[in-house]
């Protein structure tokens, strides 16, 4: 839908206009160069998509940033950028940058005028000083060292420019205004930046399209958005109005295909992106011409038969008949033009009758000014039927856009573009297009006046735009796309900027301008502004794009020329090879003397030649086309004697074919009974004298035209005299300007040299002896030297210093190896990003008022990139400044959300699959809720609780009888310690994930700790640090780590604890964590031995508390752990008071309480007169006590003033409970699962209770309720009052169902368990329990259609604040210790929990999976917020955009609408009020009307989230063509879908690392292709060296850019040369299923095959296996790389069996002296060994000196050892042994892929 737009004219200005759109308000300035501003761009009807673009252009504008507009080919960017440029009346300078784009086309050109050499200003930097925008299109298209010159410029507002002058940004120029004088600035050539200046680039995202990679400090400058073809709706809506008669289907169907081919599936067989923007175009047709079939249609605008193999054929016309448009039959085509006559109103076009099935049909096209010509009137044209169809299609097409017509080389294209063109009564311009053609060539060329002037010649295209001519461009396909984008503007919309400043405008903005500035066409024509001709049409021709068969994708791996971005220059015709019979009317028409046996034998050969398949006949058949046949039967029409075999021969050259293709000749000329005859010697001789001198002729021009395109070129544009001294010329003679360089050497300033490594090195180097020997020569004579001396020197002065910048050298940085050449001059200092806290502090000054949760997520997720960047995952290094611009964009924006401001760095990267992939993992992982809606909220279903009742009482029994007053006698005893060892606390990564990347649930963040399959989980706790700590007890071990901590510490305790007596022993720890001053101490307890260990995880100590010195429990007992059948008591621990440093011990069924003091080291024993079962520390001096067998309850009180060595006595009281309603009579007695250690807050309580109260109390949880209060407890007096929140059913009761979700076979018997899993969240007013989900009701939760998800528990909420229950679901863990029955004594569901915070809880389920739970309602809620707001408001209401006057009244408001009489109901459409689902008038759920208006009628909303999705039948129909593709291939390769899936497996692990390894190569071929500067070239760059001689008169006075020769003699390039040692012995196989070490393997040799894939001409590879049966299996040779995936997966398949079969034995060191041994003897760039072995060498008794010695034996071949697989220590030993940077050790072997990258990048393509 489209939206309302408020503008008006854009050169009626008040000072004070303002532009809105949505909520961003810009202020408008009057422009100084009105014609300048974009105009026509804008319209009406905006899609919405576009105001979102154009709102973003604004906020960027506001914040001074500079934006990059990434997207698919096609003027949608630049229409966008025009847009908003026309909207805010800005001046703009345009510059479509091309290849042969150099520095000068962009800062500064020089010209020479009568005598002088002086500077003009280029785009560049006239928008900086004239506070324009500077829009620059195809920044892929330039070359690696031309942008950054503008790198400085775009950061700083800062440029060096060559005529002396420095530009300043505004900021820094105004405070020094303040300091100095303008005249003092001027003086000194400072210029000052406006503030106004901004850059828009355009461009495409490179690798998805082809183009230079952007160099990584540029990218970071710019703010990208993804501009993206515009939504299906948006689209769909554009097309109904370009064509009304044209039913609503079949556009729906023609804008699904282009979906469809614009799709990811679609572009991963490989098929070019479908030319979205063309279907208007296309439509304009199809509403003349309905009858038209739309596969034609759809050819002109996608000829896929032309660009594409047979199964590129199949798969597009698979979704041709999917949306029903393989309509050829029943649709007929034009079969003529019938007449063509001069429209009477409209000058300068046509009219043009055209038949099609026997209806004719007249429509108005474009026309030249010359006579029309009637068809079928030419004498030099014979029209033929299919000539007549092609004649008339072109008509058509002319009628909306520019052709180009695809022709096999002599065909007849040049002929019929004449003919077309003459028939419309156009002049012609032809240009001859050729390889090195450069963007100066097309359209404006320097040259020199006889007086030496530098002058501008337009060229021929630019003289037929302006005239209206039709222009044909012969030959784009040998022209390279790099240089023919400079059209792209002029093709799409008719606007053309030349190098002299001229402004060539669409016709119709040309005559608007006149209109609005009032000025004649004599003064625009001197402000440079000229108008297109109305009637300029471009006809390009050229031949069909060359379409290998090869084993890679549909598309073939050479580069063809008709790619993504010609596709939408053009509609494209096809001119099919004539038909026989057509060809010989063409032959007997216009050479009716033809014998005609000889051209039917002529045309007899040449079609067997075209229709057979075989490609060396097809090739012999290009050259008999039907130009040449025409000369050879003019020829026998001459010389009826000749020999048509004679004649055939010379047309072919078959003297210098290949034998085969002579053979293939001769064959066919038998096979068409044409024998050859034996001519006279006369003819002969005579024919040799012609061919020859013919030949001569024509080699000789070739050579001319060789020697006028080749040349060769260099890296950059910086000279030695741009370093030193400028040559300038005035009045005839030559001056010379000190450059920055001399000047600071006078002057004693400090000189910096920024960008160092973007100039060539050889420039570079004559810094050296500067720096080193204080001298150098300038060009003028003088010498700069450190000490006084000669004349004619400069001193330098001893402030003199220098300051180089320079990016670090290697991929992805695009520079020259500046520190390897001149590093070791300079004291060299690495910037690097700042640490996170630095980062962190500093991105708060940058913005205040974002939130630190935010830029704590950003610093956290460009940390990873930028390590992901290092250890090459990735190929980009983010960098700070991304950040920096992402929090500004925060700050003057908060309601913008995080995950959409990301955006802004992470657009450049969403054409890149894989890419994307990393980015959106790493930020889900950080909490950047990339992708999500704000309302993917999914939180558990609230239940309600049930009502609070008190349900009885608790007293105490204080009589002063004794009886009831037990007292009990304490002793106190000193601690024995033995000890301490040192164990090793080993350290792992922890790879923690935010939970909330997609979706808002109460699981905030998760995590899993490395722990052993087989062990089990048995007790986990927090601290108020934060710390966690999770122990383990098979063997028994403790974790510990820091919620946002980056690393898991371990400690094994295997040593203390053996596992004793056959593993019948099952020990269970309990912990115990210290407090200040014994901060990240822990006591761990085991308790059935009664072990006691007091550990410090920092240090490694670990102590034994023996508490009763002098008896050793651990013997006498060891007995009972297995030998006796009944359960004993354990020893129990209490820790509520823990950080207090005081713990609490007991036996089950025992009557003695053990108080162990940390601090003090001594223990308090404590003699009780009953048997315990339960002790619960409900305060410091106040314990609840469960007698064993009547579970009856007991406040254990201490004695208030006890000094720690008295021998107190505690007091023991008995509590009776009494139900409510049983008044006195004790009930059956609950045990309680918890019991709090500190009270509700007040209020808290008030809330749980309903009433207002304050009181102690204390929060206790069984089997019955849910959660109870106890009122009073256990300060105040007695009775205490119970409230219970009872459960409709008691847990014990509930019988476990078994079936799916429960855990344990069977279920588990309450009280056999060790943790009960209840914990209370008193601040959240909270209980949270993890029940088995057997014992959960899962109908309350989940309606019927919703299968519950797999959960291994649920965490029971009770919420005494909201009186709400929820059952969250915690996820199924993902392994499982194999020892049930131990498993099922340690919980009764498959999670322990524990409280984390103040309002959330953690839970570790048994596969050893931590994840942090929020659930109190405040926390929940804060975060819901924060959520929301990183996601942002973007509520999808339509923006508005409103361009306002300084009177507050808008120029043009929306309309209320007319009012229906009959109140129908109206949707759609913007004419009725109270309609609903319109635009622009009043009413219900439409885009950009004033207000709602209900008129009553059902509302019809269209979501914006709706309007932006691609139909599911366009996705579905993507992915179907997909499926059929790939199993075409599959049929073609002849392999199974198992074998393929088998396949998947190894390919998919490792396809990151072969995409990213494969952009390496490619950047690297083309470095290798770098062009260089020609000098003393005719047209050009003015080279400074030259312009004395330009004085002179000398015309070759220029340099370029082209390609340059090798020299002669030098030595060719060879291919580097690797191979792979894989290791296929037996124990790869025996150790594979411990760390997947073949497998691993396997997946490397995989890689390797895949990215060097296509790569064969640069590195030539073998694969050898080595293992116990020998050191030299063949598993891949050099001439048999395998080219498909069958083949890669027998490669794979052989490995496999190899190490399942083979005999032990270890042949690594045999395997790599042998190898090395013969690579040495091949010849190659570079020779490479890399072996992949496991470590199990010393087992053979191979010696890692041995194996250090093999490596480096010979220094031609680079070695490297992988080792993949460890028992114990092995590896790390062998690779301390090695030379360092040979080995490396992938114990993890996901990093296998990662190292061999590193090898590669780093070594093997140091030269490449």
């Amino acid at each position: 839908m489209s939206i309302t737009v408020f503008f008006f004219s854009p050169f009626l200005s008040f000072v004070g206009d303002t532009v809105k759109i949505g909520e961003i308000i810009y202020k408008l300035k009057t422009p100084q160069n009105p014609e300048l501003v974009p105009l026509k761009y804008f319209s009406d009807s905006l899609p919405q998509m576009v105001a979102q673009h154009l709102r973003w252009i604004m906020q960027k504008d506001l914040l001074g940033q500079d934006v990059f507009l990434i997207g698919p080919p096609g003027p949608l960017r630049r229409s966008v950028a025009m847009q908003y440029l026309e909207l805010t009346k800005r001046e703009v300078e345009y510059m479509a940058l091309s290849r042969d784009t150099t520095e000068t086309d962009l800062k500064q050109r020089r010209e020479i005028r009568s005598g002088t050499a002086f500077y003009i200003d280029q785009c560049a930097v006239r928008a900086a000083t004239q506070g324009r925008v500077l829009v620059l299109e195809g920044l892929e298209k330039a070359e690696r060292n031309v942008l950054p010159v503008l790198n400085n410029l775009l950061e700083n507002r800062e440029m060096q420019l060559e005529d002396g002058r420095f530009l300043m940004s505004a900021e820094r120029y105004d405070k020094l205004l303040q300091e100095h004088t303008k005249e003092e600035l001027d003086s000194w050539k400072i210029v000052r930046v406006s503030e106004d200046f901004r850059v828009i680039a355009l461009g495409l995202p490179v690798p998805k399209y082809k183009g230079n990679p952007l160099d990584p400090p540029l990218r970071s400058r710019f703010q990208a958005r993804d501009i993206y073809y515009l939504p299906f709706k948006d689209q769909l809506e554009i097309l109904y109005a370009a064509a009304p008669n044209v039913s609503a289907e079949r556009v729906s169907q023609l804008l699904s295909l282009a979906m469809t081919l614009c799709s990811q599936e679609s572009s991963s067989l490989g098929l070019p992106d479908f030319p979205v923007d063309n279907l208007v175009s296309a439509l304009h047709i199809l509403n003349i011409f309905p009858m038209l079939s739309s596969q034609q249609l759809i050819q002109r605008l996608y000829p896929y038969k032309s660009i594409l193999r047979k199964d590129g054929h199949t798969a597009v016309e698979g979704v041709l008949s999917r949306f029903e448009l393989l309509d050829r039959l029943h649709h007929s085509s034009p079969s003529a033009v019938v007449s063509v006559t001069r429209t009477k109103d409209f000058e300068g076009h046509a009219d043009v009758t055209v038949r099609v099935a026997d209806k004719d049909v007249t429509f108005q096209v474009p026309a030249g000014s010359k006579g029309l010509r009637s068809p079928h009137s030419s004498p030099t044209f014979i029209n033929t039927p299919s000539h007549s169809q092609l004649l008339a299609a072109m008509m058509q097409s002319h009628m909306v856009k520019d052709m180009c017509l695809i022709g096999a080389k002599g065909c007849g294209k040049s002929v019929i573009g004449r003919e077309f063109a003459e028939m419309l009564g156009y002049s012609t311009e032809l240009v001859m297009l050729y390889q090195d053609m450069t963007a100066r060539d097309l359209l404006q060329q320097r040259y020199t006046l006889p007086n030496g002037d530098t002058a501008w010649r337009l060229s021929p295209l630019v003289t037929a735009a302006i005239e209206g001519k039709m222009l044909i461009l012969d030959g784009i396909h040998r022209v390279n796309l790099g240089t023919l984008s400079v059209l792209s503007r002029l093709l799409h919309e008719r606007e053309l900027d030349l190098y002299d400043g001229t402004r060539l405008l669409r016709w119709d903005r040309y005559q608007t301008l006149k209109g609005q500035l009032q000025l004649t066409d004599q003064q625009l024509q001197e402000r440079l502004i000229f108008p297109i001709h109305p009637s300029f049409r471009v006809l390009a021709l050229a031949e069909p794009p060359i379409v290998e068969i090869s084993s890679g994708s549909i598309n073939s791996r050479r580069q063809q020329w008709l790619g993504p971005e010609l596709l939408t220059m053009f509609l494209y015709h096809t001119v099919d090879p004539l038909a026989k019979a057509e060809e010989m009317a063409l032959i007997r028409g216009l050479i009716p003397n033809v014998p005609n046996e000889a051209a039917e034998q002529l045309l007899h050969l040449t079609h067997s030649l075209r229709q057979t398949n075989d490609p060396t006949a097809q090739s012999l058949a290009s050259s008999l086309s039907t130009r040449q046949l025409l000369r050879l039967c003019r020829r026998l029409s001459q010389y009826p004697e000749e020999s048509i075999v004679h004649a055939v021969n010379k047309a072919c050259l078959s003297r210098f074919l290949p034998s085969l293709a002579r053979a293939s000749l001769e064959k066919n000329l038998t096979s068409c009974s044409m024998q050859d005859t034996q001519d006279p010697a006369g003819h002969t001789r005579d024919y040799c004298c012609e061919f020859n001198i013919c030949f001569q002729a024509y080699f000789a021009d070739k050579k001319q035209l060789l020697l006028f395109i080749f040349g060769c070129f260099l890296l950059q544009d910086t000279t030695v005299q741009t370093l030193t001294l400028q040559p300038s010329v005035q009045d005839g003679i030559i001056v010379y300007e000190d450059s920055p360089l001399v000047k600071a050497v006078k002057l004693g300033h400090i000189l910096v040299i920024d960008e160092a490594d973007k100039a060539p090195t050889n420039v570079t180097c004559i810094l050296k002896t500067l720096v080193e020997s204080g001298e150098m020569i300038l060009a003028d004579g003088r010498r700069i030297i450190s000490a006084q001396g000669r004349t004619n020197i400069i001193v330098i002065n001893p402030d003199f210093r220098m300051l180089v910048l320079a990016n670090r050298p290697g991929f992805p940085f695009l520079g020259n190896d500046f520190f390897g050449a001149l590093g070791d001059i300079f004291s060299c200092h690495a910037v690097d990003n700042p640490k996170p806290q630095a980062e962190l502090a500093m991105l708060k000054q940058y913005g205040p008022d974002v939130p630190e949760a935010t830029l704590q997520k950003l610093v956290a997720a460009f940390g990873e990139l930028r390590s992901m960047a290092d250890q090459g995952t990735i190929s980009y290094p983010y960098s700070t400044r991304e950040v920096v611009n992402i929090v500004k964009h925060l700050q003057k924006f908060p309601n913008e959300g995080l995950a959409n401001v990301v955006r802004n760095v992470f657009d450049f990267d969403s054409y890149n699959k894989d890419m994307r992939e990393v980015l959106i993992e790493s930020l889900h992982k950080h909490g950047i809720p990339i992708g999500a809606k704000p309302t993917s909220v999914k939180l558990a279903k609230e239940l309600p609780l049930p009502e609070v009742r008190m349900t009885g009482y608790w007293t105490l029994n204080q009589g002063d009888s004794a009886r009831r007053k037990l007292l009990c006698p304490t002793e106190t005893h000193p601690i024995e310690i033995k000890g301490p060892v040192f164990l090793r606390v080993q350290s792992y990564p922890c790879n923690r994930q935010e939970s909330r990347a997609l979706s808002f649930t109460e699981e905030k963040a998760h995590w899993q700790i490395p722990m052993n399959e087989v062990n089990i989980v048995c007790d986990v706790i927090s601290t108020n640090g934060n710390t966690l700590f999770v122990a383990m007890c098979n063997p028994v071990c403790l974790y510990s780590m820091k919620e946002r901590g980056e690393t898991i510490q371990c400690m094994e305790l295997y040593d203390v604890f053996p596992r004793t007596i056959s593993g019948v022993w099952q020990p269970f720890v309990t912990i115990a964590p210290l407090g200040s001053p014994l901060d990240g101490q822990v006591v761990l307890h085991e308790e059935q031995s009664n072990t006691v260990l007091h550990l410090d995880l920092v240090t490694g100590a670990v102590q034994r508390l023996m508490l009763f010195p002098g008896s050793d429990q651990t013997p006498s007992r060891a007995s009972n752990w297995w030998s006796n059948k009944e359960q004993q008591g354990g020893h129990k621990i209490c820790r509520e008071f823990a950080h207090k440093n005081w713990l609490l011990f007991y036996k089950e069924d025992g009557n003695q309480l053990e108080v162990l003091d940390m601090l003090e080291g001594r223990v308090q024993s404590i003699s009780l007169p009953i048997k315990l079962k339960m002790v619960f520390l409900v305060a410091e001096d106040r314990w609840l006590l469960l007698e064993s067998t009547t579970n009856k309850k007991f406040l254990l009180i201490k004695p208030t003033h006890m000094a720690a060595e008295d021998s107190g006595v505690y007091q023991l009281h008995s509590i009776n409970e009494d139900t409510v309603n049983s008044g006195h009579g004790s009930t059956e007695v609950s045990v309680p699962h918890m019991v709090s250690s500190e009270q509700l807050p007040n209020e808290n309580l008030s809330i749980a209770l309903d009433q207002k109260i304050v009181s102690p109390n204390r929060v206790l949880a069984d089997s019955s309720s849910l959660a109870q209060v106890i009122v009073g407890f256990p300060d105040l007096m007695s009775p205490y009052e119970v409230y219970s929140f009872r459960r409709p059913v008691d847990l014990l009761n509930m019988k476990s169902k078994g079936g799916s979700h429960s855990f344990f076979p069977g279920g588990v018997q309450s009280g056999a368990v060790k943790r009960e899993n209840c914990v209370s969240l008193l601040s959240a007013n909270q209980v949270v329990r993890a029940i088995p989900p057997n014992k959960v009701h899962l109908n309350d939760i989940y309606s019927k259609d919703v299968t519950p998800p797999m959960a291994s528990a649920y965490l029971e909420v009770t919420d005494l604040t909201s009186k709400k229950l929820k059952y969250i679901p915690v996820p199924r863990s993902k392994t499982r210790s194999p020892y049930t029955n131990w498993l099922s004594k340690v919980s009764e569901c498959d999670v322990l929990v524990a409280t984390f915070g103040s309002g959330s809880v953690v839970t570790v389920d048994m596969g050893g999976y931590i994840r942090l739970w929020e659930t109190g309602l405040d926390t929940l809620q804060r975060s819901l917020m924060e959520w929301r707001n990183m996601i942002g408001t973007e509520d999808g209401r339509p923006i508005q955009i409103t361009t306002q006057r300084d009177s507050g009244l808008d120029v043009s408001t929306p309309k209320h609408g007319k009012i229906d009489p009959h109140n129908a109901p109206h949707i759609g459409g913007n004419q009725w009020a109270g309609g609903t689902g319109g635009r622009d008038t009043a009413g219900l759920g439409g885009k950009g009307g004033p207000y709602r208006l209900d008129a009553s009628h059902k509302v019809y909303q269209v979501s914006q989230a709706e309007k932006d999705a691609v139909p599911e039948e366009v996705r579905r129909a993507a992915r179907e063509m997909a499926t059929k593709a790939f199993k075409q291939r599959l049929m073609e390769i002849d392999m199974s879908e198992y074998d393929a899936s088998t396949y998947e497996r190894f390919s998919n692990a490792v396809r990151r690392q072969v995409q990213s390894l494969r952009i390496i190569l490619d950047n690297l071929q083309a470095k290798g292709k770098e062009r260089q500067w020609l000098k003393n070239q005719v047209t050009g760059e003015l080279d400074d060296a030259k312009i004395i001689d330009g004085l002179t008169g000398e015309k070759a006075i220029y340099k370029r850019r082209g390609e340059l020769d090798p020299e002669l003699g030098s030595p060719q390039q060879k291919p580097k040369r690797l191979r792979v040692l894989a290791d296929v012995s037996g124990s790869m196989y025996r150790f594979n299923g411990v760390d997947r070490r073949l497998e691993r393997s396997m997946e490397a040799v995989c890689m390797v095959m895949e990215a060097l894939e296509s790569y064969e001409h640069k590195f030539k590879y073998d694969i050898v296996g080595h293992s116990g049966d020998g050191y030299d299996i063949e598993l891949v040779t050099t001439d048999k790389v395998p080219k498909n995936n069958k083949q890669r997966l027998k490669v794979l398949k052989t490995m496999h069996a190899h190490a399942q079969f083979c005999m032990s034995g270890d042949y690594t060191l045999e395997a790599t002296k042998a190898s090395i041994r013969e690579l040495v003897q091949e010849e190659a760039d570079e020779h490479f060994v890399i072996v992949l072995s496991d470590a199990n060498l010393e087992r053979y008794g191979i010696r890692a000196e041995h194996f250090a010695q093999v490596l480096t034996s010979d220094p031609q071949v680079n070695a490297f050892a992988i080792f993949i697989g460890s028992l114990g220590d092995q590896a790390e030993r062998l690779q301390r042994t090695l030379p360092a940077g040979r080995s490396f050790v992938a114990m993890d072997t996901k990093q296998i892929p990662q190292i061999l990258q590193q090898i590669f990048t780093s070594t093997m393509l140091s030269s490449a």
